[in-house]
């Protein structure tokens, strides 16, 4: 909808062959879509804010199967009645963990049978470097000597994304560096002034003047090196609806923490592929990462139990189940 029709030009994942671009000509992208829709079999709805063009054709086509895609926030807030009426003529909703089905069946009040679960998977086009090495060029760009641990948190910096954690973390690595001066703490993505102020703030607070790295914005062909750089991903989100850059993290052979209490259970398959802790406890957070600077090779993930459960085949097997089910 909101893609310029050039866009599709190139595009790996979206080619011009199978992909246009409306340049946010709403009208027409929703005339085109229930056109077209009204004309399948079976029609997938990436995001609610798009059911609209499901109820259209579900009322025109009514044999029509509908899927609709839930993410994580946006469907765990209430839903006025319009937006309702149009969630109920979706036959099945795939969210992307647990956590989110099961607030949408609480919230809304769904019927079970009709809400699945459709983890997010490894991105097809993502490139591992077949050996883990750290950048020369982030070394010297960051500071980073030999004998460092490095701990990585990517996400953006702001007021509404605090639930991500990296203000527990701060106060973790206080006590950590009291025993461990070797230590890094990236604080990968953009960020608002107002937070970054906020950050400084805390970093004050618990001397960690010298321990941790604000990068500010982070360019996408960055990203492979800034994982292979990194010993440790930490995230200890409240919030999260999946949590893809666990699943990014890992598959770049980095140990991963995230917390207990929302969709990253999933994304570390309840514990199997990493360290799960309460997300709002400061000493939980500084007993795993003591455990993993300490004997970091123990908490390397399983490469091949990540492939089977997140890998872009078993997505696709996943997803032609729901496709074609009655």
């Amino acid at each position: 909808m909101h893609d310029a029709a050039e866009a599709c030009q190139g595009n790996s994942y979206f080619p011009a062959e199978i992909c246009k671009g409306f340049g946010a000509a709403k009208v027409s992208f929703i005339t085109e879509a229930v056109n077209e829709g009204r004309k399948s079999s079976v029609v997938i709805i990436s995001h609610i804010n798009l059911v609209v063009v499901g109820w259209l054709i579900k009322k025109i086509a009514p044999k029509t199967k509908i899927i609709l895609i839930a993410h994580g926030i946006e469907v765990w807030k209430h839903l006025d009645r319009k937006r309702m009426m149009m969630l109920a003529v979706c036959d099945t909703i795939l969210s992307v963990s647990s956590f989110t089905r099961d607030k949408i069946i609480e919230m809304h009040q769904l019927p079970t049978a009709k809400c699945a679960v459709l983890n997010n998977c490894i991105d097809p086009f993502l490139q591992r470097p077949s050996v883990k090495k750290r950048k020369e060029s982030l070394v010297n760009r960051y500071g980073i000597k030999t004998d460092d641990t490095v701990i990585l948190t990517l996400t953006r910096l702001s007021l509404k994304d605090r639930y991500k954690g990296y203000g527990y973390v701060l106060a973790s690595l206080g006590e950590i560096i009291k025993t461990n001066t070797h230590v890094k703490y990236i604080l990968a993505g953009s960020y608002e002034p107002s937070e970054k102020k906020y950050i400084d703030e805390l970093i004050e607070k618990h001397g960690l003047k010298d321990h941790v790295i604000i990068t500010g914005f982070i360019a996408e062909e960055e990203l492979p090196a800034l994982f292979s750089s990194a010993d440790i991903y930490v995230m200890p989100s409240m919030k999260e609806g999946f949590g893809i850059v666990f699943v990014e993290a890992m598959y770049y052979g980095v140990p991963v923490i995230a917390g207990n209490a929302d969709g990253s259970v999933d994304a570390l398959l309840n514990g199997d592929l990493g360290l799960l802790i309460n997300p709002e406890n400061v000493t939980a957070i500084t007993d795993a990462l003591t455990k993993m600077i300490e004997n970091n090779k123990a908490y390397l993930p399983n490469h091949q139990l990540l492939l089977d459960h997140f890998g872009y085949t078993a997505y696709k097997r996943k997803l032609e189940g729901f496709i074609n089910l009655p």
